[in-house]
């Protein structure tokens, strides 16, 4: 087996792509409520979660991020399973190691990493829930380590200073660490502090990758990225969503349907379950990646919403080269629309009526 780099080789060398988006994904392959977005698949029906982390790897991930998103100790009391906590996130962090080593021979493995996120709770004005958020921070990372995580994520942060609570106890382990932010509409943290600024501190503090991750599709991420980018030193992270968010509308909590809907979802807005008509096309995250690539971003992925078409996009841009790739499109072969030349000439004139 090729020997496993580190985090902090693949950046320095040709980047590192880590799939994410398991919340939406799963829910779209029925294994996840939509809404409570809690990952009890990983206990329930742990061949799903282990096949998506494959389809992922196949696509071109080399990072298998642990499915514990919203695994936290204040969102299983929400829905009433507290008890079911420490089971979950060690389930989930097993399966990420085994797909993370289960690569073709003569392969590099994939690095395995622990997920911490958003608590819900944060409140600048109380002090317990941020003693509380810490300790949640505290056990979830303690579990990624006892089960062989190689690094660390702390992901979708809106107000910066749980993201520095966040960092705070990742740095503890030594692993490196990635922190990414999400900014919402109003397009500053929940604390008032500026995207950038929470990212220089960020970089202060010792976070080996900063940027962006989720609520915000490749248009409305774009610009705090070259921002971010501009003004750190370490290697800066960008993972959007593949939804068309826009200057008006920056976020897909709050995004429009502009195609006419007939039918729209009972609750009143896109968000999570309509949001189907203003899915991003493969070509518009290559583009994003390509931008990003060569601004020096190598950290990339894609976050709720992704599928593994969208990943290996990705992979190809960084210059990879994953199974997926064999299967990448061949429109020269069309049955209409292709240049074969055994593709008669009366099909190929129907191509603009058909």
């Amino acid at each position: 087996m090729t020997k496993k780099r580190t985090l902090i080789e693949r950046l320095n060398q040709e980047g590192a792509l880590c799939a994410e988006g398991f919340l939406f994904e799963m829910e779209r392959r029925g294994y996840l409520a939509s809404g409570e977005f809690v990952p009890e698949v990983a206990l329930e029906c742990p061949e799903a979660l282990r096949n998506l982390h494959k389809d992922f790897q196949h696509a071109g991930s080399d990072i298998v991020e642990a499915f514990t998103y919203n695994g936290h100790r204040e969102k299983m009391r929400v829905i009433g399973k507290e008890d079911l906590l420490e089971p979950l996130n060690r389930a989930a962090l097993k399966i990420a190691k085994e797909v993370a080593n289960d690569v073709p021979q003569g392969s590099e493995p994939n690095l395995m990493a622990g997920n911490i996120s958003n608590t819900n709770i944060w409140n600048p004005q109380d002090p317990q829930s941020q003693k509380d958020v810490r300790s949640m921070f505290e056990e979830m990372v303690g579990w990624a380590v006892e089960e062989g995580a190689d690094m660390l994520i702390g992901e979708t942060f809106y107000f910066a200073e749980e993201a520095y609570c966040a960092l705070e106890v990742m740095k503890k382990t030594g692993l490196p660490s990635v922190l990414t932010i999400a900014p919402m509409g109003e397009n500053i943290m929940r604390d008032g502090i500026t995207p950038l600024d929470t990212c220089l501190k960020l970089e202060q503090m010792g976070a080996d990758v900063v940027g962006l991750n989720c609520f915000r599709g490749p248009e409305t991420m774009l610009p705090y990225i070259k921002d971010i980018r501009s003004k750190v030193k370490c290697h800066v992270g960008a993972l959007p969503i593949p939804y068309r968010t826009n200057s008006k509308q920056p976020t897909f909590f709050n995004l429009d349907d502009y195609s006419n809907c007939t039918c729209p979802a009972p609750h009143g807005r896109t968000f999570p379950t309509a949001l189907d008509p203003l899915f991003t096309n493969r070509y518009e995250i290559r583009q994003f990646a390509q931008t990003c690539y060569d601004l020096d971003v190598k950290y990339l992925g894609v976050c709720c919403g992704a599928n593994p078409m969208l990943i290996r996009e990705v992979a190809d841009v960084m210059g990879k080269n994953p199974p997926a790739m064999r299967f990448k499109e061949n429109m020269s072969n069309h049955f209409m629309y292709g240049t074969n030349k055994r593709i008669p000439d009366h099909i190929k004139d129907y191509g603009d009526k058909a």
